[in-house]
């Protein structure tokens, strides 16, 4: 029990409880098996972002241009589907969309180890090129009209219930995928060297060189990885809404980064778990959907997440200072 309430993770799982307590009493149509499937299905967008996310702030470095990879891949597959959709299977879709964000999130990368700037500027930079190009390319263009077997997937349930009008819901196949990935990354990250590895440049990157870890080859994995869920966001994002926009991701980012900060994973690298970063986007999906149920506006939403960024960051920092002078009494003793 004491080692629970030292983890970072249990006062999330509190926060869930309390604000879904106080969201139901206001309006029971929250605490239902409808509405946790339909969050589920939706905020999978945000949940795929936070799982490459995670991977990059514990290993030291941060990336705002996810959203912009994202919209390059999401238009490119839109374009591809309305010129060979018959031709093309979801595999195929994911597979093309995966493979342009990791070419993406490889070019972040160089820039970043070979020209030494900071992540945030390298991906700040990025993420105006991006944007830039796509949006002259494609004039602002909107893609809709794909084949109909791209809408009969999204609408695939692993079962199906039925409300009291006999409308259908439950597990979206989508949903399944974020799982997936969820358990892909908890996976590299719990058990393999590589896991081991990012943590251990995230915590001290000289010392990890010194240890004989190779910072080149972690960097290019670390950014591809969420270029490759750039990607498969993007698929995601297309299938939810039946349409590809320039602009239909701009301003997620601060979204994505405050789930992973909220479920413990430090601005400054070394830390962070999947189990946190799920409780994190739980967190904010159960806010965003708790404020459209109280009927407040969407407003307060940013004002929220400004908050959640600047209270999770400050207790990330505390938690931090209080270690490190533990650390120096012990060594003094």
């Amino acid at each position: 029990m004491k080692k629970l309430l030292t983890r970072h993770e249990t006062y999330v799982f509190l926060a869930i409880v309390v604000f879904s307590i106080i969201i139901t009493s206001i309006n029971p149509s929250f605490f239902t098996i409808e509405n946790l499937f339909d969050l589920l299905k939706s905020y999978s967008l945000m949940g795929t972002f936070a799982i490459g996310m995670l991977f990059v702030l514990i290993s030291g470095g941060i990336d705002i241009s996810f959203t912009a990879t994202a919209t390059i891949t999401g238009y490119v597959v839109a374009v591809l589907l309305l010129k060979y959709g018959e031709g093309l299977n979801i595999l195929s879709v994911f597979l093309i969309a995966g493979g342009i964000g990791i070419l993406l999130g490889l070019f972040n990368a160089v820039i970043i180890y070979f020209f030494k700037i900071p992540s945030i500027i390298t991906t700040i930079a990025t993420l105006n090129i991006y944007y830039g190009i796509l949006t002259v390319v494609s004039k602002g263009k909107w893609l809709y009209g794909f084949p109909t077997w791209f809408g009969d997937f999204n609408n695939i349930r692993v079962f199906t219930l039925y409300t009291a009008d006999g409308n259908p819901y439950g597990l979206s196949i989508i949903t399944v995928i974020w799982f997936a990935l969820i358990l892909i990354g908890w996976f590299i990250l719990r058990y393999t060297i590589l896991g081991r590895s990012i943590y251990a440049m995230g915590g001290n990157p000289a010392s990890a060189q010194r240890a004989g870890f190779n910072l080149l080859g972690l960097n290019l994995f670390v950014y591809s990885f969420m270029g490759l869920m750039a990607g498969i966001g993007s698929v995601i994002q297309a299938l939810l809404v039946q349409t590809v926009a320039p602009n239909s991701l701009v301003g997620k980012e601060m979204d994505v980064i405050a789930a992973v900060v909220l479920g413990g994973a430090s601005l400054t690298g070394g830390t962070g778990t999947m189990l946190g970063t799920i409780l994190g986007v739980t967190l904010i999906a159960i806010m965003g959907n708790g404020l459209t149920l109280m009927h407040v506006s969407s407003l307060w939403y940013k004002v929220i997440i400004g908050f959640v960024i600047l209270v999770s960051v400050g207790v990330s920092a505390y938690r931090s200072k209080r270690s490190t002078r533990k650390h120096i009494i012990t060594e003094v003793n």
